[in-house]
């Protein structure tokens, strides 16, 4: 399938191309538009359990869309939030996806929620991430601009956890608090995964966290006036 992405970085907008035949998945509320000779399907990937799974522990969509051209045709999505959307091919590999960056996939890449044990992600980032294995064309979404890092092995590269959007499967990652607990409680970055090479990690300029911290204290107070 051939597809174009416009609009980057701020507003990026997803145009899929798919022949008579070929099929994309994606999560809902992601379509913006699609052409005639498109067939929607709304079901629960992966059965009532996965589907829960994915939903609960992943932080994505119960019910997702499959988009199939019974004639040629495009389809086109965007992410919930202002930012970027990038394109990744697997060729029988395994991809992880922070919690509400997955956007769309080809069918035939399993899309699962992994548990990530003693090295899970810990606070609003979730505990879970969601893991695309196989071969097709994968599509991310982020809030900002997606940065991507490619490191060596044994290369190490510490990220702050609301600015991952995704990472290979062959790389090693660990969590940890920035430096002493006063740094984790007053620095304002809270916790951090630190990656090793080789694998490739995508970054999202801005995080939703700082963004809500900054703004919850904004918003007028719903307290009567004295």
């Amino acid at each position: 399938m051939d597809h174009s992405i416009e609009y980057r970085p701020s507003f990026a907008l997803l145009t899929v191309s798919l022949d008579a035949g070929e099929s994309i998945r994606s999560e809902a509320g992601a379509m913006v538009s699609y052409a005639d000779g498109i067939d929607i399907e709304t079901s629960a990937k992966g059965g009532l359990l996965g589907s829960l799974k994915r939903s609960v522990l992943g932080g994505e969509s119960f019910f997702q869309n499959t988009f199939t051209a019974t004639t040629a045709g495009d389809v086109s999505f965007a992410p919930p939030l202002p930012g970027d959307v990038v394109h990744q091919r697997l060729e029988d590999e395994t991809l992880f996806v922070q919690s509400g960056s997955y956007l769309a996939s080809d069918v035939e890449l399993d899309l699962d929620t992994s548990f990530g044990g003693a090295k899970t992600f810990f606070g609003s980032e979730g505990l879970f991430l969601l893991k695309l294995e196989g071969t097709g064309d994968s599509f991310l979404s982020s809030y900002g601009a997606i940065h991507e890092v490619e490191l060596d092995a044994g290369e190490r590269y510490t990220v702050d956890t609301g600015h991952i959007v995704a990472f290979d499967g062959t790389t090693d990652f660990s969590v940890e608090r920035v430096g002493g607990l006063k740094s984790t409680l007053f620095s304002g970055e809270g916790l951090v995964c630190t990656f090793t090479g080789p694998g490739t990690v995508w970054l999202q300029s801005r995080s939703m966290d700082a963004f809500l911290s900054w703004l919850i204290p904004q918003l007028p107070s719903n307290s009567p006036s004295q």
